[in-house]
């Protein structure tokens, strides 16, 4: 919070007391006439008037400092005001005491209200919690009906049943992803996510990402470009892959044909790449990209996008100290770069 100046407040204090001090000069100037009027002595007049102007400007010293003293203390009440309204000085007058009483009002129903806004939010989140940990029980039931289901019919139609298996069994995969989404936001809006820092090997986390959409990739027919990375990073394995997962469904949600790269950047060890050769993003889309909700032109057109993927991964990056930064041209694809070089932690 900023100190208020000396000067500050000695105008502001000045503009409160100009009734007081027009005042004044009016009574000095009413008995300076009526001295002059009864033909007094200059000298006297004078010395009474100067005498008067000490006194004066000495009671106007010291009601200064008060005032500025009073000054110092609301500023410094407003560090602790959202919290507790303990220190707000004695009320000089009845005025003061009734802003200090309106203020205390606004206060308790603050408190009230935010009180009722995070039991409502608490009481949402544990709803939606437990639907995200109950709705995993019957998508993984359909998966194994699914896997159950026989690979032909006496019908002659077992390519059409198998292939709409395989179609059932991407849109379920789908859903489960949509699902875990909602958990890790969940989670991360958690005031205490559970972040654990360790040294991980960034070819392991990539594999973990690569194998969970490897139908994806074999049902679009989109090859992957991923050699050897030989690259540790301090993070969280768990957060990370999550992060991989989210660019790897965009990749192969916007990419029909053409390869999706992986790999380092070949001027920074620790800037993990992921490149693909989809339809790539609007220029003017690029800077909001990362912004909640936002979907831009392409999942505009798309209509099923939700604009909280990319959210996510750079709010989990941001916790995990890494960077993301994301390029692409309408056409020529889109390069994602996660940077995973950070300050070395002493680790426990």
């Amino acid at each position: 919070m900023k100190e208020i100046s000396l000067g500050a407040a000695g105008k502001q204090y000045l503009r409160g007391q100009s009734r007081g001090i027009l005042l004044y000069c009016i009574f000095a100037g009413v008995f300076a006439l009526v001295f002059y009027l009864y033909h007094l002595p200059a000298e006297a007049v004078l010395y009474a008037g100067l005498l008067c102007a000490v006194l004066a400007l000495l009671v106007l010293t010291a009601d200064f400092h008060g005032y500025y003293q009073r000054c110092r203390v609301l500023r410094d009440l407003q560090k602790q005001i959202m919290f507790s309204l303990e220190g707000l000085p004695e009320a000089k007058g009845l005025l003061e005491k009734e802003y200090q009483e309106l203020i205390t009002a606004l206060y308790r129903d603050k408190i009230r209200l935010v009180s009722r806004a995070d039991n409502e939010r608490r009481d949402l989140v544990d709803y939606y919690t437990l639907w995200a940990h109950q709705i995993k029980t019957p998508i993984a039931a359909m998966g194994l009906l699914l896997q159950s289901l026989p690979s032909a019919e006496e019908d002659g139609s077992a390519a059409q049943s198998m292939e709409q298996n395989r179609e059932l069994a991407m849109e379920l995969f789908k859903i489960e992803q949509y699902v875990e989404m909602v958990l890790q936001y969940l989670r991360l809006e958690s005031p205490s996510s559970d972040f654990v820092l360790k040294r991980y090997a960034l070819d392991d986390i990539v594999r973990q990402a690569v194998r969970k959409y490897a139908k994806m990739f074999i049902r679009k027919k989109i090859s992957l470009d991923f050699s050897q990375l030989n690259c540790d990073v301090l993070t969280d394995e768990k957060w990370l892959v999550f992060v991989i997962e989210q660019i790897l469904s965009n990749a192969l949600k916007y990419t029909n044909r053409g390869k999706i790269s992986i790999y380092l950047e070949k001027d920074d060890a620790k800037t993990l790449v992921i490149a693909d050769t989809g339809i790539g993003i609007a220029g003017e889309d690029l800077p909001r990209v990362f912004e909640k909700g936002f979907t831009g032109y392409n999942g505009r057109r798309d209509k099923k996008s939700t604009g909280i993927g990319l959210y996510l991964c750079q709010r989990i990056l941001t916790q995990l100290s890494h960077t993301i930064v994301i390029e692409g041209e309408p056409g020529k694809g889109t390069k994602v770069k996660i940077g995973l070089d950070r300050v070395d932690m002493v680790l426990e």
